[in-house]
Order: structure tokens, then C-alpha cells, then sequence
């Protein structure tokens, strides 16, 4: 005669067997499925602000990041929830590209990869759609304060415990005129109408960094509906690596990529001819000082 345990374990593994894996096609809104501070996988980047995860017990479940929201990229975007942007088309356009921007910055960083969900104690657990609401960590940063802070997103209205550290990231991005906040009713010369943002730094070019110089880059982009002259501006790194922008009108919607290596300028390409890599591929910030030395552009990439 078996031990009972043994019965016992046997039972449970027929039950299980007869249920088959629990992967639904869409997102769950079981809350059981919805372990406290736990690692799950990130299958789909929807916007800026919402992803599609994995959890632990093979269950699909949508994540809607705490204290955050960015322009949104399936319809229009009200920009009096944007401080400071105009109800104008330009106002709009320019909320649509912030958006798209935003969404791309999270499928950059955050497809398919390994991210902890940390709760909220003064959050409730699941939003109105009934997507659970949870500051996503990655690579030992939390995402949301760094939309925040970059300039992809504005604070959300709503009551959570770093609402007061997320809110000094906004106002210190809405200072510097950061991403989405570029869209804000411009003032002074007409070029302030103008700004750039940071679409991609390709930082671990293929092989040896060092020898592929070619491979490494960094894409601006203007947002604005201005065009934007570039002579003079500097763009750096933490390291204190610089590059000088000689003659180069910035078009509204163009973008310019800076590659590290040598090569011919064009209308679309700077080449840094530096001697060796200068993006580091664990994080580095990249800041752009116009020709007066005011910054105009600060972002960080992990």
C-alpha cells in the first residue's frame, strides 16, 4: 500500500494534467494571478505607459504603470492634461509624436524582458479597466519615475506613496523643457518652437565597440513645427566626450544621427571621428548645450 502522501501528490498531478497549461489569449483580470512584488516577463509594449506580462503562473495580465501617463498613440490626446501645451494642431501633432516617442522608449527597454512589479500600499490594486496598477523595475531603476524625469510622461492624477519625488521630476523636466514638455506654448526667439528629442542611442554597436565605431549612434530628432539651426550646439556624454555641431538647419520632423566613427557629413549624418567608443552600453546620459551654453537636452538611457 502507497503512503498516503504519496496518493496525495499523485492526485494533484492528475488534477493538474487534466487542466493544461493556464496561458489565456488575452490578459486576466484575476486578481489571484497577481503575486505581491514579483518577476514576470513582458510580452507586449501597448503605449507608453502599459504593458503585457507574464506572470509566474504562465497567466497573460496587463500592467498599467503607477503615478504616470504619456500622449496617447491610439487616438487624441486633450492637451489640457499636458500643462503648458497649446489646444492648437500644432499643440496635438506634437503631443502624437511625444507619444509615439514615449512608447517606443518602453519597447526599447522593456521587450521581452525580465522586470520585477513592485504594489502600492496607497494604490488600489487594479484601475478602473482592471488593469493592475504597479511601478515596473528594470536593471535596478524603476521605469516610471524615469518616464517621469525624462520627459516622456506627466504625473498622473491620482494618490500614491512617491507622488511628491515623482512630481519634483516633472517640474524639474518641465524646467528644462524635457521631452513631452517641449510641446508647451513656446516663448522668445521663434527657434524655441523647436525641439529636439532623443529617438534612439544605439549604444553596443556589433562586435568589439572600440573597432565598429560606424555601429555606434545617436538619433535626434525635431519635434517641433519650427526649423532649429544646430551650429554650435555641443552634445556630450557623462565622460565628458564632446561633439560640435557645425552648420546644420534641423527641419521640422528631420532627424540627424550622430555616429561616433569617421565619415562625410551630410544632410542626415554628423560623424564624431572619435578616437573610441563613447556611449557606455550600461547607461550613460546624453546632454545637448545650445551655442549660448543653455542645456536643451538631457536623457538618460539604462
Amino acid at each position: 500500500m502507497k503512503p498516503r502522501s504519496a496518493l496525495v501528490v499523485a492526485t494533484i498531478l492528475v488534477v493538474a494534467g487534466c487542466l493544461g497549461p493556464a496561458t489565456p489569449a488575452t490578459p486576466t483580470t484575476d486578481a489571484s494571478a497577481s503575486p505581491e512584488n514579483t518577476t514576470v516577463t513582458v510580452v507586449e509594449v501597448v503605449d507608453g505607459d502599459t504593458v503585457d506580462v507574464r506572470l509566474p503562473n504562465g497567466t497573460v495580465d496587463r500592467v498599467r504603470l503607477l503615478g504616470v501617463d504619456t500622449p496617447e498613440t491610439r487616438g487624441e490626446t486633450d492637451p489640457a492634461e499636458f500643462e503648458g501645451v497649446p489646444d492648437t494642431e500644432a499643440g496635438r501633432a506634437c503631443l502624437r509624436a511625444a507619444g509615439t516617442e514615449a512608447s517606443d522608449y518602453l519597447h526599447d527597454r522593456l521587450a521581452d524582458e525580465r522586470v520585477r512589479l513592485v504594489f502600492d500600499e496607497l494604490s488600489d490594486r487594479r484601475g478602473y479597466y482592471g488593469r493592475l496598477l504597479a511601478y515596473v523595475w528594470h536593471g535596478g531603476s524603476n521605469v516610471n519615475y524615469r518616464l517621469v524625469a525624462d520627459g516622456y510622461a506627466r504625473v498622473y492624477d491620482s494618490e500614491f506613496t512617491h507622488r511628491e519625488r515623482f512630481e519634483t521630476a516633472e517640474g524639474d523636466a518641465q524646467e528644462a523643457g524635457l521631452g513631452v514638455w517641449g510641446c508647451r506654448t513656446p516663448s522668445g526667439t521663434p527657434e524655441s518652437n523647436a525641439t529636439l528629442a532623443v529617438v534612439e542611442v544605439h549604444a553596443d554597436a556589433a562586435g568589439n565597440d572600440h573597432e565598429n565605431l560606424a555601429d555606434e549612434y545617436v538619433v535626434l530628432a525635431n519635434r517641433g513645427n519650427a526649423t532649429l539651426s544646430l551650429r554650435g550646439w555641443t552634445l556630450s556624454d557623462a565622460g565628458g566626450h564632446r561633439y560640435v555641431f557645425d552648420e546644420l538647419a534641423l527641419a521640422p520632423g528631420a532627424r540627424v544621427t550622430v555616429v561616433s566613427g569617421a565619415g562625410t557629413d551630410n544632410a542626415t549624418h554628423r560623424y564624431w571621428n572619435a578616437d573610441g567608443a563613447v556611449w557606455n552600453n550600461g547607461g550613460d546620459t546624453v546632454v545637448l548645450t545650445d551655442a549660448n551654453g543653455t542645456r536643451r537636452l538631457v536623457h538618460t538611457y539604462e
